[in-house]
C-alpha cells in the first residue's frame, strides 16, 4: 500500500510541483527515545514549562511567520523565523523539529506528526527526569498558566494548580494570574503546594512586597536560589482595577539587591524565574549582575540553544506545552562550569500518557465535556493567532464583530495565545481558547480619526521600540475596515501611514465608528465568545479572507 508521504510526493509530480521541496518534507518519525535523548551532566537539573494558557490536552500551535527585531534585537534569535531559524540552529526542513518550530508547512507537518503537549505527556517527562535525577531536578513554571481555556475561566484558574500541584512545581512566577483579581489570586496561592514568588510586586501605598521574592532549594549537593518576576506591565497591558491595590515594574535596583541578599547566604545557583520576555531578559541579564540562568516567558519565543549574556544563560522555552525545557547544569564553587540543555519537543503521539495525571484531567474536564465538545462549524482554512501583524483566528473575531455591529471598522487585541485549528470541525472549546479571558465584553464607541491615528502608533511603539524596557512583548492589534503601510523602524509617531478607513483617506475631524473586545474599561456588551460562537453556527462554513498591514523595513 502506498505511504501518505509517497502519495504527496508523487501527488505535486504530477501537478507539476516540485519533487524536491515535498521530498523535504519527508523525515524521521519521533520516538520517545529521540525526544527525551539527552547528555546528562553535572548535579543540577532545571525543568521549566511557560505559557502553557492552561491547555490540558495535546493542541496545534503555529509559530509565528513574522518576528521583526528592531535595533541591536534585529536578526537575532527570537526575530528569526521559517527558514532563517532552521538555517541558524542546523534544523532540517520538513523535521519533526522543523515542524515544533516553526511555521513551515505547518497544515501538512501536523497532518503527519500530530499535536504537541498536554500536562500528562509532559508529567511523563517530568518523573522519567525526576526518577533519573533523584534529588537533583527542580521544576518551576514562569506563569500564563492559569489561564487560556473555558475550563480555566469557569473553575477560575483552580484546576490548573490542582495540575501543577500533581506535578510537585518548586515555584511559579505569573502574569494573566493577576487577572483573576487580587482576592481570587491569594485564594489560588492558598491553594498551590509550592510558593508563587515575584520581588517585583509591591503594596502601591507602602511599598511592602506582597509575595516572597524568593525560595532556597536545597538539592543533594547544590543550594539553588530561585528568585521571582511577574509580568511588569500587568497593570497597563490588563485592567488595574484588577490588582488596584500592587504596583509592578521591572524594579531593576530592587532585582539587584535580591540577588545580592541570595549570594550573601552563600548560595551556589541563582536562578531568576522571568515573565517579561526575551528580550526584556537578555537586557536584565546585561545589567543585574550575579544571576546565573534566566528562565523566561511572556513572549512565547521557542530558542534551542541558551542566549549568552556575560556569564548569564537566557532560556525561551516556547509555549502551550509544546516544550519542557531541560537544563543540566556542572556547578562547582558557585559557579557553572558547564551545562547541556534541550527544548525537549513533547509529541504527544510517542509519549505515553502519565496515569495519574491523566485521571486527574478527565475529572476536572467531564463535567463540561458536553459544552466543550460542541462542534459548531468547519472551517475551510487554518485558523491561527500567532504573528507580528495576523492571524486568522482574530480576522474571524473582527468579522463576527463587525456583523453584529455594523460599524465602520474592527479591532481584535494582538494576544499571543489560542490553538491552532486545521481546515475541519471547529468546537466550542476552539473558540474559548483564543477568547477565555476574565473581562471578554465587546463594546461599540466612536473615534475621530486623530485618536485613531495615535492609538496606532502607540501600539506600534510597544511593539517596536529599540529600548526592550518599553515593550509590553504583544503582536500588534487586528482589524477589519482599516489599511495602512506600518515601517517599523521609524520612530514614534512616524510608524502608520496612509491609514485608511474602509478604503478611504481617513479624515483627521471625522468620527468612526467601530468595535472591539477586551477594553481595558468596564463594558456592558455581550462577551465576545458568545459573538464568535453565534457567528460560526449561523455561518456554517468559514473561510477568512487574511488582513494584515503593508509593512516595509
Amino acid at each position: 500500500m502506498i505511504s501518505r508521504r509517497e502519495f504527496l510526493y508523487c501527488l505535486a509530480i504530477a501537478m507539476g510541483g516540485s519533487a524536491i521541496n515535498l521530498k523535504g518534507l519527508s523525515a524521521e518519525e519521533p520516538t520517545f527515545e529521540s525526544v527525551v535523548s539527552f547528555r546528562s551532566i553535572g548535579n543540577v537539573t532545571i525543568l521549566h514549562t511557560t505559557d502553557t494558557h492552561a491547555q490540558l490536552l495535546p493542541t496545534y500551535y503555529r509559530e509565528p511567520d513574522t518576528n521583526i527585531g528592531i535595533g541591536a534585537m534585529k536578526g537575532t534569535p527570537p526575530h528569526l523565523t521559517g527558514m532563517e531559524f532552521l538555517k541558524y540552529y542546523g534544523i532540517r526542513h520538513g523535521s519533526p523539529l522543523a515542524y515544533a518550530f516553526t511555521y513551515l508547512d505547518f497544515q501538512t507537518l501536523a497532518r503527519e506528526y500530530g499535536k504537541m503537549g498536554g500536562f500528562s505527556h509532559l508529567a511523563t517527562l517530568i518523573k522519567q527526569v525526576r526518577q533519573e535525577r533523584e534529588g537533583k531536578v527542580v521544576y518551576v513554571d514562569t506563569g500564563d498558566t492559569l489561564q487560556g481555556s473555558a475550563l480555566s475561566l469557569w473553575s477560575r484558574g483552580e484546576d490548573m494548580v490542582e495540575v501543577l500541584n500533581l506535578l510537585k512545581c518548586d515555584a511559579m512566577t505569573g502574569h494573566w494570574e493577576f487577572t483573576y483579581g487580587q482576592q481570587r489570586l491569594m485564594e489560588l496561592i492558598k491553594k498551590m503546594k509550592f510558593p508563587f514568588i515575584a520581588h517585583n510586586v509591591h503594596d502601591a501605598i507602602w511599598e511592602d512586597p506582597v509575595f516572597e521574592p524568593y525560595v532556597i532549594k536545597s538539592l543533594k549537593d547544590v543550594s539553588v536560589a530561585l528568585i521571582g518576576q511577574a509580568f511588569p506591565y500587568t497593570p497597563i497591558a490588563n485592567p488595574k482595577r484588577f490588582i488596584p491595590d500592587w504596583s509592578f515594574g521591572i524594579k531593576e535596583e530592587n532585582l539587584q539587591r535580591v540577588v545580592d541578599e541570595v549570594r550573601a547566604k552563600k548560595v551556589d545557583l541563582v536562578i531568576l524565574l522571568s515573565h517579561s520576555g526575551f528580550d526584556v531578559d537578555r537586557k536584565i541579564a546585561s545589567r543585574v549582575k550575579g544571576i546565573d540562568v534566566i528562565l523566561g516567558g511572556h513572549t512565547h519565543d521557542a530558542i534551542p540553544r541558551p542566549f549568552v549574556v556575560g556569564k548569564t544563560l537566557v532560556i525561551g522555552s516556547g509555549c502551550y506545552g509544546k516544550f519542557l525545557a531541560r537544563l543540566d547544569l556542572k556547578v562547582r564553587s558557585k559557579r557553572i562550569e558547564d551545562f547541556s540543555f534541550k527544548l525537549i519537543p513533547v509529541f504527544s503521539r510517542v509519549i505515553k500518557p502519565d496515569h495519574e495525571m491523566e485521571t486527574l484531567i478527565k475529572r476536572l474536564r467531564t463535567p463540561y465535556l458536553k459544552q466543550l465538545s460542541e462542534v459548531i462549524g468547519e472551517t475551510e482554512v487554518l485558523l491561527f493567532r500567532r504573528g507580528n501583524f495576523d492571524g486568522t483566528f482574530d480576522d474571524l473575531i473582527c468579522d463576527a464583530l463587525m456583523e453584529y455591529y455594523d460599524v465602520d471598522f474592527t479591532l481584535s487585541p494582538g494576544f499571543r495565545w489560542g490553538a491552532t485549528i486545521l481546515p475541519g470541525k471547529i468546537t466550542s472549546e476552539d473558540v474559548y481558547s483564543h477568547t477565555a479571558i476574565t473581562y471578554p465584553n465587546t463594546y461599540r464607541g466612536k473615534i475621530k480619526g486623530s485618536q485613531l491615528k495615535e492609538i496606532l502608533e502607540d501600539i506600534a511603539d510597544n511593539l517596536f521600540n529599540p529600548d526592550p524596557y518599553r515593550q509590553q512583548g504583544g503582536d500588534m492589534v487586528r482589524s477589519r475596515g482599516i489599511h495602512y503601510i506600518l515601517y517599523p523602524e521609524q520612530k514614534m509617531g512616524n510608524r502608520i501611514a496612509d491609514l485608511r478607513v474602509r478604503g478611504k483617506p481617513v479624515d483627521p475631524d471625522r468620527e468612526y465608528t467601530f468595535a472591539g473586545w477586551a477594553s481595558m474599561q468596564l463594558q456592558e456588551g455581550p462577551p465576545v465568545y458568545e459573538i464568535v460562537l453565534d457567528y460560526i453556527r449561523k455561518k456554517k462554513r468559514i473561510n477568512v479572507e487574511v488582513d494584515r498591514p503593508r509593512v516595509i523595513i
